[in-house]
């Protein structure tokens, strides 16, 4: 590991005075025990019924049955901890603030593990699973701009029975409310917490790239991608899979980002 520490740390040094934006994926809370959602570990999130659940049409269709799907996984989400990787980032953001530079760190997960850690330039663009919103689109709590703390929402009487009468609904409309997530038939610019303008610019804009723990397999990554090969921005992928995230100016490290970008911030404090 020794080698990749090095080029990744002079990489990111050369990038002196200029935009590093780092794009996270489920493999970097993987060390916070959440499972990946497209990996190969028997827990992946979407390793069934990937486009059915995680829809608005299925919510549409089944609220009970979407809110206990989620309830089911978000309650151990949220009960977890930010791991070695979300700590390493926030002292890379720091590393690169102070020295003039300009940072973004971009995530697709919906874990609350990097604003835990202390990061402040950030992009949830998959949106959180500590917030709820309203469904119904243009309410004070709903889309494009509005939501509310998940922990200001009394959900105990729908765990105890689960039904559409016990369904938790907007204090201000009284509609149905729901997960703050991006779902598959849904888009990026539809509510503003997504930050797509501000993703796209960070695209056009970065001086580097540093893909951690992603499978790019959504959007964001793609748009990334593009604009780092369309203007030869150096591009690193952290992956100990690396299988998925092999591809033309992309320089894959196979190893655990917790393992990894400790060493590489050590290196960077020399």
């Amino acid at each position: 590991m020794v080698d990749e520490v090095r080029e990744l740390a002079a990489a990111l040094d050369a990038v002196d005075g200029g935009m590093l934006v780092v794009v996270t994926g489920a493999g970097v809370s993987v060390a916070s025990g959440v499972p990946t959602f497209r990996g190969t570990d028997p827990g992946a999130i979407w390793k069934r019924d990937l486009t059915e659940l995680a829809t608005r049409s299925f919510f549409e269709r089944d609220p009970v049955a979407s809110w206990t799907w989620y309830l089911a996984r978000f309650d151990g989400i949220l009960a977890g901890e930010p791991n070695a990787a979300h700590r390493a980032l926030v002292d890379l953001e720091v590393w690169q603030r102070d020295r003039g530079g300009d940072f973004l760190l971009v995530t697709q997960n919906i874990d609350p593990y990097h604003e835990r850690a202390g990061s402040r330039e950030l992009i949830k663009v998959h949106g959180s699973a500590d917030r709820v919103r309203c469904s119904t689109t243009g309410c004070t709590y709903g889309a494009p701009s509005g939501s509310l703390p998940r922990d200001e929402i009394d959900l105990s009487t729908f765990r105890r029975e689960p039904s559409r009468a016990n369904l938790p609904r907007c204090s201000e409309c009284a509609g149905w409310l729901r997960q703050h997530v991006l779902w598959f038939d849904e888009y990026y610019n539809e509510h503003r917490d997504y930050g797509w303008d501000r993703v796209q610019a960070a695209a056009a804009g970065a001086d580097l790239l540093l893909f951690v723990g992603t499978s790019f397999s959504v959007g964001v990554t793609e748009l990334f991608r593009q604009a780092a090969q369309l203007r030869r921005v150096p591009c690193f992928s952290i992956d100990p899979g690396a299988e998925a995230a092999r591809g033309p100016g992309l320089t894959t490290l196979a190893h655990p980002a917790e393992d990894l970008l400790p060493s590489v911030l050590e290196a960077l404090s020399r």
